[in-house]
């Protein structure tokens, strides 16, 4: 995998990993067959906790550690991925990722105790964590809008239906062979992912030296473990242990608080370990909490409450647990691709809402499920929820992370998959602390008493998930992937032609070329004043061609890596310039002879016009230009 920068000439002309082309399907399904492997762990344990609490001589509130520890350790990493990303090519990230997953899962196989299982399940989540945000930011870059909802489809099948089967997986692994071989099992198959991904995995990309700041990772670490030790630690002590569970919740929400202040002042200069900017953009937000909400109860109630019913209730083993909920999961990953389609289509909202009042329904409906109830009931509900969960997943991931421009997409990605584990791991741990604590029993087991009041605690989520989702507005225009998101520059810009070869040959000068039309400032007709638009310094035109068709239009910085692309709509393109300096503007369509100006933010003027007519391309005996074979793609927003 080069990680060159992205020439002039190769931004005009075919990409091999070009949205819609075959080699975006691999590198796409490389990278779902390993996360499907990897987060599959996140609850292959949870139909263990019964057992591992004699074995291991822990208490319930402790074992489940195991399962909100690692979704913990993710929540820490993950912030760290923007920076990764950023320092290191995608391949290797994914090698490192992978290398992570396989050793945890050495280390859990062949754990003494307690101790040495949690330490695995810490470096499992390392790799884990990583891949999530490289998994969706790459199908944000290589799938084009109109087909990004039937892929996001395909990614529920690894975030949802993974842990959802990972009950069924773990109790028939358990019935015959013992826990440890939930790993042993594993191990093989992601040395196997990791073998293949070395293979296959070829993405381009570039990289650039970029800091990691260490004290936004402790901030961040100290946040979101505080204030789940301590909310664990309520269940675990009754509030009575040497350490006062309020203490870590405060010191944890103190530390929350002085990260996004300290995220928010490092953004000021494109220095923040997790950018936060995507919170500006209302769908955004709103997809976000009722994604935290949908993870709640996936993973704190489906995957652990439920089996803990299944086995301590209803007294069956933990085969026939995995398999009572195995339809379920079935449910969750069918529904994917014809949820994804459908959203391309009609968009989040006639998706979400009646999504919303199924998870509702089905929460508050094993409220009343006791002792006597039958098991077809559990698994009728069991399916409601998961169809419910179903229409929302891949609604909402689409739609948070489609509102954002382009280069927020590794953010958006990365805070996604942050408060999706953080919201895992916090549910897991309140729904089971709360019935801990509801219980009669003194065992620290949940009895069906306990595991009453926590379903209670999760239909409570199901109501606020609604109510959540009547804000969902209706589906909106795509954002330009060139979208400014940083504040709007004070320089304005000018344009010069040249030819499209490097920017870095010669001194950048004010002007334009005699052979090419002026560039003007626009001004609004009513009151002579340049025109602003919300991305801030804009280069706009309109695009001549000799025949029928579209051109592609492709900002390339000094050093010729590729900011920025659109496609003309009606002839006429706009894009943003993410910062002054020198730029070149690389103008091009099928048959034409290639166009290229150079771009110099200099002062006075945010908004520029730059027209320009493409040539006929001459033949092949020609010197001339090369011309560009590329379809040219959709206009932003289309």
């Amino acid at each position: 995998m080069s990680s060159a920068p992205t020439t002039p000439e190769a931004a005009a002309g075919p990409q091999p990993d070009a949205p819609g082309t075959t080699r975006a399907g691999v590198v796409i399904a490389v990278l779902v067959v390993s996360a499907f492997v990897m987060i599959l762990n996140e609850t292959i344990l949870s139909v263990a906790l019964k057992d591992l609490t004699v074995d291991l001589g822990v208490s319930t509130t402790t074992v489940q550690w195991l399962t909100s520890g690692f979704l913990l350790t993710m929540a820490v990493v993950i912030p760290t991925t923007g920076f990764l990303l950023e320092r290191f090519t995608p391949r290797q990230v994914f090698l490192a990722s992978l290398t992570l997953f396989s050793l945890g899962t050495l280390i859990s196989g062949v754990a003494p105790g307690f101790a040495v299982l949690l330490v695995g399940r810490v470096v499992q989540a390392c790799g884990t964590a990583v891949m999530i945000p490289l998994l969706m930011t790459s199908i944000m870059r290589l799938v084009p809008p109109e087909r990004r909802g039937s892929t996001m489809g395909t990614i529920t099948i690894v975030i949802a239906v993974a842990p959802a089967i990972g009950p069924t997986i773990g109790g028939a692994v358990l019935a015959s062979l013992g826990w440890r071989w939930m790993f042993f099992i594993v191990l093989p198959l992601a040395v196997a992912a990791l073998i293949l991904g070395a293979i296959l995995l070829r993405l381009p990309s570039e990289t650039r030296s970029v800091p990691l700041d260490l004290l936004s990772v402790l901030l961040s670490a100290i946040g979101f473990g505080g204030i789940l030790y301590g909310f664990s630690t309520i269940g675990e002590s009754g509030g009575s242990g040497h350490l006062p569970p309020w203490v870590p919740i405060v010191v944890g929400a103190v530390a929350l608080v002085l990260f996004i202040a300290r995220q928010l002042a490092l953004q000021k200069r494109d220095a923040a370990l997790l950018d936060l900017r995507p919170f500006t953009h209302r769908s955004f937000v709103v997809s976000i909490i009722l994604a935290a909400l949908l993870f709640m109860s996936l993973l704190g109630a489906a995957a652990i409450l439920l089996p803990l019913f299944l086995q301590t209730v209803l007294g069956l083993d933990t085969f026939w647990t995995g398999l009572a909920v195995l339809p379920g999961g079935l449910v969750l990953g069918l529904l994917g691709r014809p949820v994804g389609a459908a959203y391309d289509k009609v968009g989040a909202r006639p998706l979400v809402i009646p999504g919303s009042i199924m998870m509702a329904a089905a929460l508050w409906l094993f409220t009343l499920l006791g002792a006597g109830s039958s098991l077809w009931a559990v698994v009728g509900i069991h399916v409601l929820l998961m169809a419910g969960l179903g229409l929302m997943m891949t609604p909402l991931m689409t739609e948070g992370l489609s509102s954002l421009p382009g280069p927020l997409y590794s953010h958006g990605s990365a805070i996604l998959a942050t408060l999706q584990q953080v919201a895992g791991a916090f549910g897991t741990a309140a729904f089971v602390t709360i019935s801990a604590i509801a219980s009669a029993s003194l065992s620290g087991i949940p009895d069906a008493q306990g595991l009453r009041v926590g379903f209670m605690a999760a239909g409570i989520v199901g109501v606020v998930a609604f109510v959540v989702s009547l804000f969902m507005g209706g589906r909106p225009a795509p954002v330009a992937e060139t979208e400014e998101v940083g504040a709007p520059s004070a320089e304005s810009i000018h344009t010069e032609s040249a030819d499209a070869g490097p920017l870095d040959d010669g001194p950048v000068s004010g002007g334009t070329s005699p052979t090419d039309p002026p560039v003007t400032a626009p001004t609004d007709a009513p009151t002579g004043r340049p025109a602003t638009t919300s991305a801030g310094t804009v280069v706009r035109g309109r695009v001549g061609l000799a025949g029928p068709g579209e051109a592609v239009v492709t900002l390339v910085d000094e050093h010729g890596v590729q900011y920025g692309r659109a496609g003309t709509r009606g002839g006429v393109y706009e894009l943003a310039l993410p910062s002054s300096g020198a730029w070149l503007l690389v103008v091009s369509a099928p048959g034409h002879a290639p166009h290229a100006a150079r771009l110099v933010a200099d002062g006075d003027r945010p908004v520029l016009t730059h027209d320009v007519t493409l040539p006929v391309a001459p033949g092949p005996s020609s010197s001339g230009p090369v011309t560009s074979r590329r379809e040219p793609e959709p206009a932003a927003g289309s």
